[in-house]
């Protein structure tokens, strides 16, 4: 069954950590960023990682989360640093399905980071 698990979210202090992880559940699907969607706003990309390791962010998140892979484990993390209140969303994990010739989109269910006191 194709899917992506996702995990890691919560609620944590402005200031506090979380990590998230997202692994694909087949070799056909493959993790490539995380999307936070925040209450008013549009889904933004906060940090893409491709298999070879090279990695962009956000200009927001720079210096505070970090992207990481394990292709062993067809799994991607972020770690999130110094986290502020306006960190607030659901972040969801991006993949490229590989189906037939193509490459598709593929989202994950989605995970709540809520930084608040």
């Amino acid at each position: 069954q194709v899917q992506l698990v996702e995990s890691g979210g919560g609620l944590v202090q402005p200031g506090g950590s979380l990590r998230l992880s997202c692994a694909g559940s087949t070799v056909s699907i493959n993790p490539i960023g995380w999307y936070r969607l925040a209450p008013g706003k549009q889904r933004e990309l906060v940090a893409g990682i491709s298999n070879g390791g090279y990695t962009n962010y956000a200009d927001f998140v720079k210096g505070r989360f970090t992207i990481s892979r394990d292709n062993a484990k067809n799994t991607i993390y972020l770690q999130m640093t110094n986290l502020l209140p306006e960190d607030t969303a659901v972040y969801y994990c991006k993949a490229l399905y590989k189906r037939g010739g193509s490459e598709l989109p593929y989202w994950g269910q989605g995970t709540q980071v809520t930084v608040s006191s």
